[in-house]
């Protein structure tokens, strides 16, 4: 059974991974509107990913014998000024996930919760590739700048992207 301050923190992580799945809808929605369609398509993808990080918690939860708890959510930003700042906003969403990660982990250690420090493993791992990848993208498109053939080719690129659920 699991302390009351540990199930608090996994339900408000539930409920901020479906958060973050909103706003990455709202990035979508802005690309989509920008006729940005393999942009759009990644970030839809992502939405789908975080929907799935939020499943992860959920059952986590109900396996444990506890309830999940499922929030209102707040409005997305929906106002981006181009798509280098929707990707750093993802950036700065991504470090915010990992914060927040890390410390359901200590508090997980601190009530010496083995199953959760067990579960939240699996998270650490993924914020480190997300926040990478995240990074990796603003690095080019600072790099491509105004080249519109580079703009394209990572357009392109990004409309092949798909969301393969990975438990590992």
């Amino acid at each position: 059974m699991l302390n009351d301050k540990l199930l608090t923190a996994l339900n408000d992580q539930m409920n901020y991974e479906f958060y973050a799945a909103h706003s990455y809808l709202a990035m979508a929605a802005y690309c989509s509107d920008q006729s940005l369609d393999g942009f759009a398509n990644f970030f839809l993808v992502q939405a789908e990913e975080e929907r799935f990080h939020a499943m992860k918690f959920y059952n986590f939860i109900n396996v444990l014998g506890e309830r999940a708890i499922i929030q209102a959510l707040p409005a997305p930003n929906n106002e981006f000024t181009s798509i280098l700042d929707a990707f750093e906003k993802s950036l700065v969403q991504e470090k915010e996930v990992t914060k927040k990660i890390y410390h359901l982990s200590d508090l997980a250690w601190d009530a010496r919760e083995h199953a959760t420090i067990n579960f939240l493993k699996w998270f650490i791992e993924e914020q480190v590739e997300e926040e990478d990848l995240f990074d990796s993208i603003i690095q080019k498109l600072k790099r491509i700048d105004n080249d519109s053939n580079a703009f394209f080719m990572l357009d392109n690129e990004f409309s092949k992207r798909s969301f393969t659920a990975s438990d590992d």
